[in-house]
């Protein structure tokens, strides 16, 4: 009764029922007395000591699963790498790609600009031959 002890700070004694029938009181002393023999016997019995047969492959075991954890951590880190990897050179790429579709399409605007001033410039609104004839009328035209 430990924890009568640690409560009331003295153990206390069981106090005999005296309202109990004594065929009751007998059979719970019985009973009583039979529980702490069972807990002295097994208390005292003696222990023997187990060594575990299948415990060869037991550490072989860990060392392999050891191996897969780590080995998968690693594969894992380097399929990580190299995700990022194949992610930065489709960035570049894609990059390269916008840039050489905007000087394809700087390259031909100035080709259309050029053309327009090539146009321009050669083009005549009068044939040469009948040049005389246009500045003739234009100068009509004015009076």
């Amino acid at each position: 009764m430990k924890w009568m002890k640690s409560i009331t700070g003295k153990a206390a004694e069981p106090q005999p029922d005296l309202e109990l029938n004594p065929e009751l009181r007998q059979a719970l002393q019985n009973f009583r007395q039979s529980v702490h023999a069972w807990s002295d016997a097994e208390i005292n019995r003696p222990r023997s000591v187990r060594v575990a047969a299948d415990s060869a492959w037991r550490p072989a075991l860990a060392w392999a699963l050891g191996c897969v954890v780590i080995a998968g951590g690693v594969s894992g880190g380097l399929y990580d790498h190299h995700r990022v990897v194949v992610e930065r050179q489709q960035a570049a790429a894609r990059i390269a790609h916008e840039r050489q579709l905007a000087e394809q399409q700087k390259l031909q605007q100035t080709d259309e600009s050029l053309l327009a001033n090539v146009d321009t410039d050669i083009s005549r609104s009068v044939p040469a031959a009948m040049e005389p004839l246009a500045q003739l009328m234009e100068d009509n035209g004015s009076n």
